[in-house]
């Protein structure tokens, strides 16, 4: 029996900030829940979260054979990944920095004690 699942999503190309908004809706929630909201959220980071989500509730059915009646979103967060740094130049010979920023969302799901 498993005490938490993790899952892990590297190196998405949506900044952290963005992301932070998308995965607050979904902390603390039961994981069909979670999911239900993440389909409707208009958010392109709802896309990769939801995708992230189900793979956790996925590992622990297939792993650890724990419902998904029986799990819910215990710790989720996301963290800023690799930022690549573009240019484009500007008028009068001026440099444009361009950060174009990625991100690492962790999710942890828990069975809930009976």
């Amino acid at each position: 029996m498993a005490d938490e699942i993790r899952a892990f999503a590297r190196n998405l190309p949506i900044s952290a900030q963005k992301m932070r908004l998308v995965v607050d809706l979904v902390r603390g929630k039961d994981v069909q829940e979670a999911l239900e909201v993440l389909r409707f959220v208009p958010n392109g980071a709802a896309r990769p979260v939801y995708k992230l989500v189900a793979s956790a509730m996925a590992n622990a059915e297939e792993n650890y054979g724990i419902s998904r009646d029986d799990l819910y979103v215990y710790r989720i967060f996301a963290d800023e990944g690799p930022t690549r740094k573009w240019r484009r130049f500007g008028g009068r010979g001026r440099f444009k920095p361009l950060l174009r920023r990625s991100s690492h969302i962790t999710v942890v799901l828990r069975e809930y004690q009976d």
